[in-house]
């Protein structure tokens, strides 16, 4: 795996342009000139109205190919360089990086049980590991994520919407990452069940300094990781900063609900 140099940066991103792949070696620009820093134990959320290239930011930081790509600027992420990923490099990037895509929870395997849905991160990098202390971790996870012990063994058919949701979530934190991207974390969920998520993306934070970027315009999931904000529409954005002085740009109109925050 490609050595990944220390740094207090999980994100850096300076005039960055992405775009939807669109094959070929082609792709439709969706986000342009977009500059920001995450460090890590920080968070950042992503906001703005649909069709603003949230989620194609999102995914072109993570490696997604062919999801998103990078097509200009600059982009960093655990000291890697996104636009110029080596093989070994987006190894790296996948095992330090958890993602959760928009569309991960009904993208489960409908061949694996729950159980292994959660652990194939971990199993596709070291097939000897010891079944039982296997099992224990995912029961951990289960247990954080508020799952019955049994759904263990269960298919992702046999779940709800929200249940889908939380082994998505599972999934993309069992390896430990020191950067957390997700794209609507908590879709689908009940009131009773956010605080899991939640909670879960906070002690990681606080106990590993694992950094969270998520793209959300939840206000209750931006207070409660402190989020600093980036405000896109278009594919540019309008405004940025810190949650309690957001500074939005002067030719736009200021989004008052984003303000509720």
């Amino acid at each position: 795996m490609a050595r990944v140099r220390e740094t207090h940066l999980a994100v850096l991103a300076r005039d960055l342009s992405v775009g939807h792949a669109a094959g070929r070696g082609t792709a439709d620009r969706a986000v342009d000139g977009v500059s920001f820093e995450l460090p890590f134990g920080a968070s950042l959320a992503i906001m703005g109205p649909t069709g603003a290239g949230k989620t194609t930011l999102a995914a072109a930081l993570t490696g997604a190919e062919p999801i998103a790509a990078v097509l200009g600027g600059e982009a960093h992420v655990i000291d890697l360089p996104v636009r110029t990923l080596s093989r070994a490099q987006r190894r790296a990037l996948t095992f330090h990086v958890g993602y959760l895509s928009q569309s991960a929870s009904v993208e489960l395997s409908p061949t694996l049980t729950v159980g292994d849905i959660i652990a194939e991160p971990l199993t596709s990098r070291d097939r000897r590991l010891n079944p039982r202390a296997l099992a224990l971790q995912v029961a951990g996870l289960l247990d954080e994520m508020q799952l019955p012990l049994g759904a263990a063994a269960r298919f992702p058919y046999e779940l709800s919407a929200g249940m889908r949701q939380r082994v998505a979530v599972a999934r993309a934190l069992v390896l430990q990452p020191k950067l957390f991207v997700g794209d609507e974390p908590l879709a689908a969920l009940d009131v009773e069940v956010r605080g899991a998520v939640i909670a879960a993306l906070q002690r990681r934070r606080d106990e590993y300094n694992m950094a969270s970027l998520v793209v959300t315009n939840d206000a209750e999931l931006v207070h409660a990781l402190d989020a600093a904000v980036l405000v896109l529409r278009h594919g540019s954005v309008v405004a940025q900063g810190p949650r309690e002085a957001v500074r939005w740009s002067a030719s736009v109109d200021i989004d008052h609900s984003l303000l509720a925050i």
